[in-house]
């Protein structure tokens, strides 16, 4: 095949809008951010003083295994994949719960709180914007009758 008869791939032919990027990088930050925290209570579990040792590990590999869906759903979004926006909602909707319990504290827990809201917030804006729900290819409510 010469050049002028490559067929075009979905992402030559339309390029993935910046927004979608900037989604896909915060999601993937915060799958980031789950697993280096449960990596670090596993640590802690065996060379620290924990009270439970193998609750300290198993909160651990939870977090580590619960970073996996903001992990895949970046990725899904970078290759523009339709089914990466849900677990991508999902991960930011869970995020913003445990942000308010970081800023209910009285500690220095509260900036912690203050960048995973943020975060959070500044993901959704950008993963139901519609130029990102155009680019994933989800159609709007009654699209489906517009056919």
């Amino acid at each position: 095949m010469t050049k002028e008869q490559t067929p075009t791939t979905p992402e030559a032919a339309d390029p993935r809008p910046r927004r979608l990027t900037h989604a896909a990088a915060l999601t993937a930050l915060e799958g980031l951010a789950l697993t280096i925290g449960g990596l670090w209570v596993v640590v802690l579990g065996f060379v620290g003083q924990p009270t439970d040792r193998r609750q300290a590990v198993t909160l651990g590999v939870t977090l580590v295994v619960l970073a996996l869906l903001p992990l895949l759903a970046a990725r899904g979004l970078l290759a523009q994949r339709s089914w990466s926006r849900g677990p991508a909602v999902i991960t930011q909707i869970l995020a913003l719960p445990m942000a308010y319990g970081l800023l209910r504290a009285d500690s220095i827990a509260i900036p912690a709180g203050i960048a995973i809201a943020v975060t959070a917030v500044w993901a959704l804006v950008l993963l139901i914007n519609p130029e990102t729900t155009r680019a994933l290819g989800i159609r709007g409510p009654g699209a489906a009758q517009d056919r």
